[in-house]
């Protein structure tokens, strides 16, 4: 098992910028890759970026290519995604996942094992 908990959801302008956390316990974190997924009302939770194993390699989302960055510090057992210019748009609950690093980084839901409770972002015109 592994446990993922989110922070750093908040009300921001548009224009402005957020660094969500994601904290690991459990499993051995080297051993996942970590997704960030979001859900807006109404909508399907959708893919926003994943970072591999060993965090040289980084996969996008297009609307989120330019804007946001993922990181992620095995030491700390933790995976980041920094947000910035953000957009009304990018309002959703945002959550951090994890997939077995045996399998190629990817984009679907259904790819992850493991999920956070996910925490809300809201950007205002």
């Amino acid at each position: 098992q592994v446990q993922l908990v989110e922070s750093g959801g908040a009300l921001v302008l548009a224009g402005g910028s957020l660094r969500l956390s994601c904290a690991a316990s459990g499993r051995t974190f080297s051993d996942y890759n970590m997704g960030w997924f979001r859900q807006a009302p109404g909508k399907e939770r959708e893919f926003v970026a994943v970072i591999n194993w060993t965090g040289d390699l980084t996969y996008y989302a297009d609307s989120a290519k330019g804007r946001f960055t993922i990181s992620r510090d095995n030491i700390k057992n933790m995976v980041y995604l920094q947000m910035n210019s953000l957009k009304p748009e990018d309002t959703a609950v945002y959550y951090c996942a994890a997939s077995p690093r045996g399998s190629r980084v990817s984009v679907l839901v259904t790819r992850y094992d493991y999920w956070g409770q996910g925490t809300q972002v809201t950007v205002s015109a």
